[in-house]
């Protein structure tokens, strides 16, 4: 779940792509199931190797396998680029996205509460992260 409370436009999309170091869609029946894609936490020469990444899926597309190949390939550009921890943020009301991080070795370190608006209220922000090396 993003807290982006509207769907994006392909132009939006593309200006993601064109910012980013790598991005992978996971494709389903000729139609895009979802993407993954990373990108430096922080500026600074102290942060280089620190990541975020992100993924999101289609409706219906989550619980089918859509979102292991994306992250997979995120994880495996990353390592190449000396990354080091990767942190998702995922938002409080998503126990389904914290488990699907969890399931691919990313760890709960802190809640940021009240920090994402989306739907006329506000909702925590839960930081998982993983070391790649």
């Amino acid at each position: 779940m993003t807290f982006n409370a509207r769907e994006e436009s392909m132009k939006e999309i593309a200006a993601l792509i064109a910012t980013r170091p790598a991005f992978y869609v996971a494709p389903d029946q000729g139609r895009v199931a979802g993407f993954a894609t990373h990108v430096r936490r922080r500026s600074g020469a102290g942060y280089a190797r620190t990541l975020d990444h992100t993924i999101r899926l289609a409706p219906g597309a989550s619980g089918r396998g859509h979102g292991r190949a994306p992250m997979a390939a995120v994880k495996d550009h990353a390592c190449a680029g000396g990354g080091h921890p990767i942190f998702a943020g995922v938002s409080g009301e998503n126990p389904e996205g914290q488990a699907f991080h969890a399931r691919l070795g990313h760890a709960q370190t802190a809640i940021l509460p009240q920090v994402g608006r989306k739907f006329g209220r506000w909702m925590d922000l839960v930081l998982m992260q993983k070391f790649l090396t």
